[in-house]
C-alpha cells in the first residue's frame, strides 16, 4: 500500500495525468477481487488459480485464454492496490442477483483449498458490504458452496 502512495506522488511530481488511470473497468475489478480472496492468506493453491480461472471464465462468459489474460491484469493491480474500495466502487451499478453471484464466486475461490481461512473470509466480507450485499445473502452463498463441497 505504501509502495502505491509512494508511485501516486512521484507521479504527481512528474506531472503525469492521472486522470484515465482509475477508469471503470468492471470485468477487471471482478478479477481483482478474485485475486484478493485467493492471496488473502498470502498462500495461493494450484486449486484456487483453477477456481479463479474458470470462475472469471463463466462469470463473464469468456474463453480460458481470455480469462487467463484478464487474470493477468487482475493480479498486477491488486498489488498496487490501496484498498477493496477501488474495485467494488466500480461494481456497484451490477444487479443485485450479479453482485450475489460474484460473492458466492469468492467463496469458491475461498473453499477451492478445502477450507476457508479468516483472511478470506473477512475479504469477502468486506467486499460484500462495499458491494451493499445483505448480509443474509452473504451467509446464503457461502453456505451454498461450503454444502456443495462436502
Amino acid at each position: 500500500m505504501l509502495n502505491s502512495i509512494s508511485k501516486l506522488f512521484k507521479q504527481l511530481l512528474e506531472g503525469h495525468d492521472l486522470s484515465n488511470q482509475n477508469k471503470a473497468d468492471p470485468n477487471l475489478a471482478i478479477a481483482c477481487l478474485l485475486c484478493e480472496v485467493a492471496g488473502a492468506d498470502h498462500q495461493i493453491e494450484q486449486s484456487e488459480v483453477e477456481a479463479k480461472q474458470q470462475l472469471i471464465a463463466r462469470l463473464l462468459g469468456l474463453d480460458a485464454t481470455q480469462a487467463q489474460t484478464l487474470l493477468s491484469r487482475a493480479e498486477a493491480k491488486v498489488k498496487d492496490a490501496a484498498s477493496l474500495y477501488e474495485f467494488t466502487t466500480q461494481l456497484r451499478e451490477l444487479s443485485q442477483e450479479t453482485r450475489y453471484n460474484l460473492i458466492k464466486a469468492m467463496w469458491e475461490v475461498a473453499h477451492a483449498d478445502g477450507e476457508i481461512d479468516p483472511q478470506e473470509d473477512a475479504v469477502i466480507r468486506k467486499s460484500a458490504e462495499l458491494l451493499y450485499v445483505d448480509h443474509r445473502d452473504f451467509i446464503r452463498a457461502k453456505i451454498s458452496v461450503t454444502d456443495q463441497k462436502k
